[in-house]
């Protein structure tokens, strides 16, 4: 039971296939309680695939370009809870024009959209719930993907995990004297909900499928939340700031 006792907050479950869910799942077998959140439409799929978990849980509401979203969480969890052990951010989103090949045409208001959703709610999910983090030296735990190098059809997203990357070790030095650990996880490319809406989405599965000295498969989300569940224990206390890579090791192999 490696996080027996812990209280998580699960952002980005969508359906079965979210890495987020799966997180859930195996962060409940390993002990902990669990709350999701979701907003607007979302927020019933996100209920729809919550019953799926092993144990029942709530959803919050959550829209993190809302800072009363994100004050009313945390009042909502200090009542239930009085402190939280941990945080997984699993938010992402970029309008079309910043995926697909049109890098120099995507319009400033869609890139500051990509920007506000995918980069910035980070700090400002970890800096309202600081408090409650705080209260248990928690941890907090984004979900990346590689950013040291440019992608096919990858284009803004791209360039907002790379701002996400930053933002991440800013955390860790803001964070770090208050006992909050800040860490991402820079996942392989797997089928989710959101990777089918990326135009060339098959051109990384090839590039994973021929590089990765373990091998990859891109329907397991599995290592990405034991690596998750692993940063939320006990067991990493002295490691923020870092970036672990969860990709069959493709990451250190060049062409």
């Amino acid at each position: 039971m490696l996080l027996d006792g812990k209280r998580l907050v699960i952002t980005g479950v969508l359906d079965p296939r979210s890495i987020a869910f799966h997180v859930a799942r195996l962060a409940q077998e390993q002990g902990a309680e669990v709350v999701l959140t979701g907003f607007g439409r979302a927020k019933r799929l996100t209920e729809r695939t919550a019953k799926r978990l092993p144990h029942p849980v709530d959803v919050l509401e959550l829209d993190v370009t809302k800072p009363e979203d994100i004050d009313a969480l945390r009042k909502q969890l200090d009542e239930r809870w009085g402190s939280v052990d941990g945080v997984l951010h699993a938010v992402a989103y970029a309008p079309e024009s910043c995926l697909g090949g049109g890098f120099l045409e995507a319009p400033w208001e869609d890139v500051a959209t990509a920007m506000q959703i995918s980069t910035y709610s980070l700090p400002a999910l970890a800096g309202g719930l600081a408090p409650l983090l705080a209260e248990a030296r928690g941890s907090v735990v984004a979900l990346d993907f590689d950013a040291t190098v440019a992608w096919p059809s990858y284009d803004w997203m791209g360039v907002a995990k790379a701002g996400l990357e930053s933002a991440s070790r800013y955390l860790a030095k803001e964070l770090g004297p208050r006992g909050i650990r800040v860490n991402l996880v820079a996942a392989g490319p797997i089928r989710t909900m959101a990777a089918t809406h990326i135009e060339g989405f098959d051109t990384f599965e090839e590039v994973w499928g021929e590089r990765a000295p373990l091998g990859w498969d891109v329907t397991d989300p599995e290592p990405i939340a034991r690596t998750v569940c692993a940063l939320f224990s006990d067991w990493l206390p002295a490691t923020s700031g870092e970036i672990v890579h969860v990709d069959g090791g493709a990451h250190a192999v060049g062409a």
